[in-house]
């Protein structure tokens, strides 16, 4: 994904939608993620990892590399994702660290700490259903098919 060309300007808010698979779980890891610039520009994310890691370091690990696509400092940003242990491992201070993937974690809070406001917040896995497919796809899935109601 190239570097989004919008600069950060007061009041100016970036979107991440992510989403990550693992093939097995732990196995191959894809990442996913949409990334809408403050201008309404679109740019993804799909990429498959050489190395071997679960579903939720898959997350952390899309979330990290659409972040690393935005302006370096300053930017409000809103992090969208459907795994509830990243959002808390990522928003609440006393959650209680996954060992393994700490030091992760930490390097993913201070990549956020550079936006300002940022915020990491769930969604249902209907409402992000882009990201899913982006991530699936970089393993060669196809999209998970839509929920019956």
């Amino acid at each position: 994904m190239p570097a989004p060309s919008s600069d950060c300007q007061p009041g100016a808010v970036w979107v991440i939608h992510c989403d990550g698979s693992a093939l097995p779980n732990p196995g191959r890891m894809g990442l996913g993620a949409v990334v809408v610039a403050p201008d309404g520009t679109r740019q993804t994310l799909s990429q498959a990892t050489h190395t071997i890691g679960c579903n939720n370091e898959a997350e952390l690990r899309a979330v990290m590399a659409a972040l690393r696509t935005l302006p370096a400092t300053g930017c409000a940003v809103e992090v969208y994702s459907d795994n509830s242990v990243l959002v808390t491992q990522l928003m609440q201070a006393h959650a209680r660290p996954i060992a393994r993937l700490a030091p992760l974690f930490d390097e993913a809070r201070e990549m956020l700490a550079r936006f300002d406001p940022c915020v990491v917040r769930w969604l249902p896995r209907h409402r992000n259903t882009e990201a899913d497919a982006l991530a699936r796809g970089a393993l060669g899935m196809p999209p998970k098919p839509p929920p019956r109601h």
